[in-house]
């Protein structure tokens, strides 16, 4: 598939706590592109306002920010306003996987398992939280990245310091029961087939376990650390494979996400798959999971860019511009 564009922006940056690794994601999915002949440019939307986005006169945009302001279903709603095709998720799919409280309602609503948890929004509702979720337990903030601001609370002595550290990230906190486990990733492409206009299937790419020294997958491990080891595909049965599979698509699925994503499964002790959460604009860096489970089903990292772009469009409405043409 030849896919052909006129000018493409590729957002990047941003004002979240994840702004470093947005920096990274966006630089490499712009050399990606501009190798496979794509006339793309970075644009900051942290140091740069919609104002000049417009001016830009792109035909559309490859959405590579992480976070608050460009994960969470703003930014798309701002597109959708100025009609400029988009890559990933559209405003409510956005801003329902932002939300990991919000996203465990969705998914428990469709009898997909995730770990029992608490919405914590004062010290007031720390009461009880050791019997209802047992020791050790996680608490993080809902609206920010996997590792961001996660505190695994060991003991009861624990849980109100944890609160506070973590209520620095986020009004609310999520409190969740601790699955004891293996850790796995899987990655998902394609638009919705309950989409209008969908372009593509659901399609789960090869399982990934994560092996984190110590069993702590923290922010410096997921980004920048050379001492976790990722088995892709994972050595896993063919059947549970497949579960994990089917199950983040589901999970795709039931929060009416499109274009990519990934689930992150927690296994337990009796080999029962946990859904944690959805990231639907996940890290594009050296140390990122989707480039890597892509290879492994025998795609490169530049097709994995365009299939992505490739698919951009506005989710709410048609858009009055020109939407990306394919050829043979």
């Amino acid at each position: 598939m030849i896919v052909t564009f006129r000018k493409v922006g590729v957002l990047y940056g941003g004002r979240s706590a994840e702004r470093e690794v947005s920096l990274m994601s966006g630089q490499a999915v712009c050399e990606a592109l501009q190798s496979q002949g794509v006339n793309a440019h970075l644009f900051d939307t942290g140091k740069r306002s919609l104002s000049e986005l417009v001016e830009q006169d792109f035909d559309a945009v490859f959405i590579a920010l992480h976070g608050r302001y460009g994960e969470d279903g703003t930014l798309q709603g701002a597109l959708e306003l100025l009609s400029i095709p988009y890559t990933g998720s559209g405003p409510m799919a956005s801003s329902l996987a932002i939300d990991k409280i919000m996203t465990k309602r969705v998914w428990l609503e469709s009898g997909l398992p995730t770990p029992a948890y608490r919405e914590i929004k004062s010290a007031s509702d720390l009461e009880g939280l050791e019997q209802a979720l047992g020791l050790p337990f996680i608490m993080k903030p809902p609206h920010e990245g996997s590792t961001l601001g996660l505190v695994k609370v060991q003991h009861a002595s624990e849980i109100k310091a944890a609160y506070e550290k973590v209520k620095q990230f986020d009004e609310v906190v999520l409190a969740e029961q601790f699955v004891s486990g293996r850790e796995y990733t899987v990655a998902i492409l394609g638009a919705s087939p309950l989409i209008k206009h969908a372009q593509a299937t659901v399609q789960a790419l090869p399982v990934i376990e994560i092996i984190a020294p110590g069993g702590n997958y923290d922010y410096e491990h997921k980004y920048f650390s050379d001492k976790t080891q990722y088995i892709c595909p994972a050595i896993v049965s063919n059947d549970l494979s497949a579960q994990m599979r089917a199950m983040s698509e589901q999970a795709f699925l039931a929060l009416r996400c499109e274009g990519w994503a990934r689930a992150d499964i927690m296994l337990d002790a009796q080999n029962n798959p946990w859904l944690i959460e959805i990231n639907t604009s996940p890290g594009m860096t050296s140390h990122s999971l989707v480039p890597m489970a892509a290879k492994a089903s025998g795609m490169s990292f530049a097709k994995l860019c365009v299939h992505i772009l490739s698919q951009a469009r506005c989710k709410v409405g048609l858009s009055h511009r020109t939407h990306l043409g394919e050829g043979q």
